[in-house]
């Protein structure tokens, strides 16, 4: 009976995915029907993305027709995924990496393994191991799509990304930090979020710094979704007219209420964020650029 369940379960998720594809589809079309955009976040829109990522990705690759190649680190199952779409709908390959296997095995149980050119790696990704993971899946130079999601050494992992050239970067940030502070949590290769503090909330970098290693690595922001948890970056030598954000400008709150107890348990706050700053207050960050770490406490007055 279990099994015919999951079964029937994963019919019927199939069919939901057919319909949500379907959807996107025609959102796309109707997407380049419309008047330019004030803001990126007016062109969004949620196929298999967590947010509106799906859609700010279309607009832009329909701006900039990039190579039709992507990388994505930090996929979950890949279910949910920001590149997912551009596979499906514009048959783009690309590699994708996550640890364990669950985005392996959904990428064969849904058929996306047979269907398209996507290569699954099962790796725990650092800064010292990314270039030769990326490099063994055979993508290397010009590459569309770099997004990077670990909830953890984000802005470590881009800095050492020498393998590919990506058009467009889109990389989470920690609305948490604000939008002044150029700060990151400290490199360490074995970060993880839930061990790092009981919170979940003391994770990656501030959209500050973010844009200071844009800036160095030749890339203009050009905005962030709604949600307030992604950034995205454009090439300076392809971006032509697209936006050119300060992190002032483009920031947006987070309203996700992710933070947990000691217990594990969900608390449902997060979203006050001076509230997670002071629970994590004796922990410290990396301030980009005065290359030193701090405490928190010190570094928000907490």
């Amino acid at each position: 009976m279990g099994l015919a369940r999951r079964v029937v379960d994963r019919g019927v998720q199939a069919r939901i995915d057919e319909l949500r594809f379907s959807m996107g589809v025609m959102e796309s079309r109707l997407a380049s029907l419309l008047p330019d955009p004030r803001h990126l976040r007016e062109t969004e829109f949620k196929v298999f993305s967590q947010g509106g990522e799906d859609g700010i990705l279309q607009f832009l690759v329909s701006r900039l027709s990039p190579p039709e190649v992507f990388v994505e680190i930090g996929v979950g199952d890949y279910s949910e995924a920001n590149t997912r779409f551009l596979a499906m709908k514009d048959n783009w390959r690309g590699a994708i990496f996550n640890g364990g296997t669950a985005h392996i095995d959904f990428l064969r149980r849904s058929g996306m393994a047979w269907r398209w050119s996507i290569s699954p790696v099962s790796a725990f990704v650092t800064a010292e191991n990314v270039n030769e993971l990326i490099l063994k899946t055979g993508i290397k130079g010009e590459v569309g799509v770099l997004s990077i999601d670990i909830d953890g050494v984000d802005y470590w992992v881009w800095r050492e990304i020498s393998t590919v050239s990506p058009w467009i970067v889109v990389v989470e940030y920690n609305s948490v930090f604000g939008s002044e502070k150029a700060v990151t949590v400290p490199y360490r290769p074995d970060f993880t979020a839930s061990a790092a503090h009981h919170t979940g909330s003391y994770f990656g970098a501030s959209l500050a710094a973010l844009h200071h290693l844009a800036a160095r690595r030749g890339y203009r922001l050009v905005g962030v979704g709604s949600n307030g948890v992604n950034a995205f970056f454009v090439r300076e030598d392809v971006a032509g007219g697209l936006w050119n954000m300060n992190p002032g400008a483009a920031f947006v709150r987070s309203r996700i209420r992710t933070a947990r107890g000691p217990d594990g348990e969900l608390t449902y706050t997060g979203d006050d964020h001076e509230q997670v700053l002071r629970a994590v207050r004796d922990l410290t960050v990396h301030v980009v650029d005065e290359h030193r770490d701090v405490p928190i406490a010190a570094a928000f007055g907490v």
